[in-house]
C-alpha cells in the first residue's frame, strides 16, 4: 500500500533560511528541502547558463524561503509545527506555515515539470527520460530519472563534481560515489569513459533509484553497480577516483576512513561544503593528510580535489 504524505511548509525571511533548515533538519526523520529564489537569476546562469527563465518563476517571492518537511498521513501535523516552532522561535526565526496533503503518486511526479535537458562542463549533456535529447553539440547524453532520490544535476554542488571528474578521468579510473543519491556522478563517471563505477548511498530508494537509471542507460555489473550501506560499510578495495557530493559534517567524519579506500595516485572529489563550512573541512583534511590540489567554488559552495600527502 502507498504511503500518502503531508507536506508542511515553513515560511522563514532568506536570511533566516540556513539556520532554519539545520534546527529543523536535526528533528525530522524524512529530510526537507528549500525554496529559495533570491539568486534566481544568478544561479540560472551560473548553473543552467541560460537567461531565458520562466515567467512564474520570476514571480516568485525572494524575501522570503520556504522549508518544506514531509511526515506520514497518520502523524499529527500540529504537534510537528509545536515541536519545530520552538525550535525557531527559541533561535529568534520568525515564521508562518501551512499544510498540504500529497499523494505519493504526486510527490513522486510533480517535480518533473522543472527537470529539462542541461549541458554540464565540456562533455555530459542530462536529460530527463521522458524527452528526446537535443544535441548538436555531440555531448554525452545521460538520461535520467531522479524519482525520489538527490541528483538531477541542477544544483552547484552537483556541477562542480561532474565539472571536476571531466579533467580526472581515464579508462583506467576505477571510481567510487560516496551517497549516490540518483547514481548522477557514477553514470557520469562511465560516460566520461572510467573503467568502473560503484556507487553507495544509505537510502534504498536512492539505490533502486541509481540502478534504474543505469539501465535506462545501458550500463549494467560489473562496470557499474550500486550497494545500500552507511557511508563505506559495504565497500572494500581500493579506487583511483572517489567521489563525495554530501554535507560537511559527513565530509568531515568520512575522511576519517577514506583513505584506506584510496590507491595511492587516487583523487578524492568532496563537494556539498558552503562557504562557512570550508576552515571545518580543511581542518580534516590535515588531520588525515590529505592535501588540496584543486580548490573550486559556484553559488557559495566549495569543491575540492584531494590527494594523500
Amino acid at each position: 500500500m502507498e504511503q500518502n504524505w503531508i507536506d508542511i511548509a515553513l515560511c522563514v525571511a532568506v536570511e533566516d533560511a540556513e539556520q532554519a533548515a539545520w534546527l529543523i533538519g536535526e528533528c525530522t526523520p524524512y529530510g526537507l528541502y528549500i525554496e529559495d529564489y533570491s539568486r534566481l537569476e544568478e544561479e540560472t546562469r551560473e548553473i543552467a547558463h541560460i537567461d531565458l527563465i520562466d515567467r512564474d518563476l520570476l514571480q516568485k517571492d525572494r524575501e522570503h524561503a520556504i522549508i518544506h518537511i514531509y511526515i506520514g498521513e497518520n502523524e499529527n501535523p500540529q504537534e510537528c509545527i509545536a515541536m519545530l516552532g520552538e525550535r525557531l522561535k527559541s533561535a529568534g526565526i520568525a515564521y508562518e506555515y501551512h499544510f498540504t496533503a500529497i499523494k505519493q503518486e504526486d510527490w513522486a511526479n510533480n517535480w518533473k515539470q522543472y527537470f529539462h535537458q542541461l549541458p554540464i562542463g565540456e562533455k555530459l549533456l542530462i536529460c530527463p527520460s521522458w524527452e528526446q535529447a537535443q544535441n548538436p553539440q555531440g555531448r554525452a547524453v545521460l538520461y535520467l530519472e531522479p524519482g525520489m532520490a538527490f541528483g538531477t544535476g541542477t544544483h552547484a554542488t552537483t556541477c562542480l563534481c561532474m565539472e571536476v571528474m571531466e579533467k580526472y578521468i581515464t579508462p583506467q579510473t576505477r571510481m567510487l560515489d560516496v551517497g549516490c543519491g540518483s547514481g548522477i556522478l557514477a553514470l557520469s563517471a562511465v560516460l566520461l569513459g572510467a573503467q568502473s563505477a560503484i556507487g553507495a548511498d544509505i537510502d534504498e530508494k536512492a539505490v533502486k533509484t541509481a540502478a534504474e537509471n543505469a539501465a535506462r542507460n545501458g550500463f549494467a555489473p560489473p562496470r557499474i553497480r550500486f550497494e545500500q550501506g552507511d557511508l563505506t560499510e559495504r565497500i572494500s578495495g581500493q579506487f583511483n577516483l572517489i567521489v563525495a557530493n554530501i554535507v560537511a559534517d559527513v565530509i568531515v567524519v568520512l575522511c576519517e576512513q577514506i583513505t584506506r579506500f584510496m590507491s595511492e595516485d587516487a583523487f578524492f572529489i568532496v563537494s556539498g561544503i558552503i562557504l562557512e563550512s570550508e576552515a571545518q573541512v580543511r581542518a580534516a583534511f590535515e588531520k588525515q593528510a590529505l592535501r588540496i590540489i584543486e580548490r573550486r567554488e559556484k553559488a557559495g559552495w566549495v569543491a575540492f580535489v584531494l590527494q594523500k600527502a
